[in-house]
């Protein structure tokens, strides 16, 4: 890597020596960039049906151990996705 570094300044050097002895000219000219015109056009309209997602809890009975196991009713949480659902009205579905 330092090798190709150095290489393109020496490059750069002889370049500059050679311009500067007047054995290279170099002749530039103005140049210009493209025109481009855009006309009209609109942006596109998306729809978008989204799942809803419902949190809660519901009572449940379940064994919490303790020195002897007894069965306590508490409160879990839930978790609830619904599906959106198209004009024809099946869930939408994505491949």
């Amino acid at each position: 890597m330092r090798f190709l570094l150095a290489l393109v300044g020496l490059a750069a050097l002889v370049v500059v020596a050679l311009v500067s002895l007047g054995m290279l000219k170099i002749d530039t000219r103005a140049g210009s960039l493209p025109s481009l015109s855009v006309n009209g056009g609109k942006a596109p309209e998306v729809t978008a049906n989204m799942a809803t997602v419902e949190f809660g809890s519901k009572t449940k009975e379940i064994e919490v151990p303790t020195v002897t196991t007894t069965t306590k009713t508490i409160s879990v949480p839930t978790l609830r996705v619904n599906k959106p659902t198209g004009a024809d009205g099946n869930s939408v579905t994505t491949q």
